[in-house]
């Protein structure tokens, strides 16, 4: 018996980067997928890899700011497979900018994507994993444990994630609901590979973010995210999980 098996997860970001390998690695433990993403092409793609492993997949490309498509989709995906086991926030951006350049629309896109997509889609699917004792996986960041420079959007909206994790951790405590958070260093996706680099930085300050042991493979954390999500993990509720290389040791 694999670890997912005939479970229904709901994984955002899932048209590349840990959200892909998230959903790939969940179809492989046996689970039927509701998968959103933003690159219709590329989430066809990943549908078809998904489907490949067995798995029922499902779709919807919907802006995570907007609570009523937040709504529309969890309905979506309960109608499609008739429940939800797991809701996988994997959506992410991380942009750097000098702190005295964000714009105002550049500071609210950060936190709609990075925090309140999140909130909109857990409080739209927390009835339905109430009913079948299911859980929420949050991926927020190390930049939510600690500062990261030319990074104040990202960091403020990922602290925030995990905040708002183990609140909601907290106020369902006495359900079977679990609510956990995952926070990677760095991994080789696209967001990293395809990074804007502002004129006039301190790389030094930078690489402050960097692990020792290098980049990680997406596919090390989404294997995480998958056992968090399963009923082998049971016992977790409001943990923080750190994957990254043994960068936050010290």
């Amino acid at each position: 018996m694999s670890l997912l098996t005939n479970k229904i997860a709901f994984i955002t970001g899932a048209s590349s980067g840990l959200g892909a390998a998230t959903a790939l690695e969940m179809a492989r433990e046996g689970a039927n997928l509701f998968l959103a993403g933003r690159n219709q092409k590329a989430l066809a793609d990943i549908k078809q890899q998904a489907q490949a492993l067995g798995a029922k997949v499902d779709t919807a490309s919907f802006d995570v700011a907007d609570p009523d498509a937040c709504a529309a989709a969890v309905a979506q995906c309960i109608d499609y497979f008739g429940g939800l086991d797991a809701l996988v926030n994997a959506a992410g951006v991380h942009r750097f900018y000098h702190a005295t350049d964000v714009t105002t629309e550049q500071w609210r896109a950060d936190l709609d994507t990075n925090l309140s997509g999140p909130f909109f889609l857990s409080q739209a699917a927390i009835p339905t994993l109430l009913e079948r004792k299911g859980n929420i996986v949050n991926v927020a960041s190390i930049a939510g444990l600690q500062g990261q420079a030319y990074s104040a959007a990202y960091c403020a909206a990922k602290h925030g994630l995990i905040g708002m994790t183990r609140s909601l951790a907290l106020e369902y405590s006495h359900s079977d609901l679990r609510v956990n958070v995952v926070c990677p260093g760095g991994m080789d996706t696209p967001q990293i590979t395809h990074l804007q680099i502002p004129e006039g930085i301190d790389f030094d300050l930078m690489m402050r973010s960097a692990a020792l042991r290098g980049m990680m493979d997406p596919s090390q954390v989404a294997s995480v995210i998958a056992f968090i999500a399963s009923d082998k993990a049971s016992a977790i509720h409001g943990s923080v999980y750190t994957v990254d290389q043994g960068k936050t040791v010290g």
